[in-house]
């Protein structure tokens, strides 16, 4: 028994997360994204039965999954490059709003109630299901990319929802890149760039914003401010090895049924969130 949980719930919890981390880095390789849109529920739920406590749950599975994202996006974005379909100069551009957008975000988590971060994602994570669901490439703002004024806006906007979401960033650019009539497979090759942009900066942010909390002893074992290692350890090693099979994937076959699948999911995450926020 460790912390008052039974060593069978133990077993099956690392199970869990090692299957999580597998279904993790395949997304990040076939939708470009760090797999936070899964590694955050799975984590809350998680963090809910060992007992943790609500007014941390959601920041530290927040936090625990820009850290787990860090591995994941570097793989993902070397195996999209390796197919020549990244346009750098985006993320060129992005870089540095993306950073500051990261850093805003990590300050405002050590600050924000812990609904704010629920109604962050249910509100992304709804406008992006309905899409996949319905719109296919019917919502656009024009046929080419903005000017760099207001990319630098999006970029910064990107940063701060993807720190509060605890996502790689991937799943708000491929649907800005797409608006934008990008073809689809190279906004998720030029989205996975963005994982390691955002994943680094956001998870030390997240550390500093949970550093009360670790004084305070309202964090379970193993925590580093507002990451678990726990989830770390188990996380990585399968999102690590599933993540370039996902990228082979993309690029292979119609995605359609795959939208339609990560569509419904994001729209059940969000209704737990919502359920979660009105008891």
């Amino acid at each position: 028994m460790l912390a008052g949980i039974p060593l069978g719930d133990l077993a099956f919890l690392a199970v869990s997360l090692v299957l999580a981390g597998a279904v993790t880095g395949l997304l990040a390789g076939v939708f470009g994204v760090g797999g936070g849109a899964v590694i955050v529920p799975v984590l809350y739920e998680i963090f809910r039965v060992i007992g943790v406590a609500e007014e941390v749950r959601m920041p530290l599975s927040v936090g625990t999954s820009l850290a787990i994202i860090i591995p994941t996006s570097i793989r993902s974005f070397n195996a999209h490059r390796a197919k020549g379909l990244v346009d750098l100069s985006i993320l060129k551009v992005w870089a540095i709003p993306v950073v500051a957008g990261v850093l805003a975000g990590s300050w405002i988590a050590r600050y924000a109630p812990a609904d704010l971060f629920k109604i962050v994602f249910v509100a992304v994570a709804t406008v992006s299901a309905l899409r996949l669901l319905f719109a296919a490439d019917r919502w656009k703002f024009g046929e080419d990319m903005p000017g760099k004024p207001l990319m630098v806006v999006y970029g910064g906007i990107i940063g701060v929802l993807s720190a509060l979401m605890g996502i790689g960033g991937g799943q708000l650019s491929s649907l800005f890149m797409t608006f934008y009539g990008r073809p689809i497979h190279q906004a998720v090759a030029t989205s996975s760039g963005l994982g390691v942009l955002i994943s680094i900066p956001g998870a030390i942010g997240f550390i500093y914003a949970g550093w009360p909390q670790m004084a305070l002893g309202t964090l379970p074992p193993l925590s580093l401010g507002y990451v678990s290692l726990i989830g770390m350890i188990l996380f990585i090693p399968t999102s690590i090895w599933t993540a370039p099979i996902g990228a082979r994937l993309a690029h292979r076959l119609s995605k359609r049924r795959l939208e339609v699948a990560f569509g419904l999911f994001l729209l059940v995450v969000a209704s737990r969130f919502v359920w979660s926020l009105l008891h």
